[in-house]
């Protein structure tokens, strides 16, 4: 059975707890054996390289090197990361090689919650499979990403909040490689409710069962 681990914290405006305890539903509902943690002590677990996928569901906090060394060095060995929004996407600002291993970190949300849409750039990929282009509303993340990134997904800015990136093209949805480890990342998700848009639910449960080697 495939072995996940949840660790969850920081910025409550994300409901990090109701967070974890969503996906670990939706990953037990999949056959992972799923572990629960508070805070970010998991990741100095020395048994973090025997789960098939780690997911942080942390905002705007720290993390501490010895855990930042084992969490980056599991994921290298093979482990996948995977997660969503803020979560995963802005978590660990003082920490460069958490955000070389996500391959992007948010920067800013210009207007907060409003209507924009997700283009689907990779209808081929298994992640994306039967999802066309979709209209949104939330926070439309403008972020530093790596080009690194195998982009799946993308939103563009029009330039009513901030004309100084007016037809800005930025990823919403990739996966990339750490080493051995996948990795995969969207930046759907900002609050619970938008779990029950089917788009960002299957988007979000493929990606993390692809970065968990299915």
């Amino acid at each position: 059975m495939r072995k996940a681990l949840i660790a969850w914290g920081g910025w409550e405006g994300h409901e990090p707890e109701g967070w974890a305890k969503a996906i670990g539903g939706m990953l037990a509902d999949d056959g992972f054996d799923v572990r629960i943690e508070s805070g970010t002590a998991a990741f100095a677990d020395p048994a973090l390289a025997d789960f098939h996928l780690i997911v942080p569901a942390f905002t705007d906090t720290t993390i501490e090197k010895a855990e930042l060394d084992n969490l980056t060095a599991a994921v290298r060995g093979g482990v996948g990361l995977g997660g969503c929004h803020g979560g995963m996407g802005d978590s660990f600002r003082n920490a460069v090689e958490y955000q070389y291993m996500v391959g992007g970190q948010w920067v800013a949300h210009p207007g907060d919650v409003i209507d924009y849409r997700v283009d689907v750039v990779r209808p081929d990929d298994p992640v994306m499979n039967g999802i066309a282009s979709f209209a949104y509303r939330s926070e439309q993340y403008y972020m530093h990403v790596d080009p690194s990134n195998e982009v799946l997904a993308t939103t563009t800015f029009d330039g009513t909040y901030d004309d100084s990136i007016d037809g800005v093209t930025i990823p919403v949805v990739w996966k990339r490689k750490h080493g051995k480890g996948r990795v995969f990342y969207s930046s759907l998700g900002h609050s619970l409710k938008e779990f029950d848009i089917p788009q960002t639910n299957m988007i979000l449960r493929r990606g993390l069962n692809w970065a968990a080697r299915i």
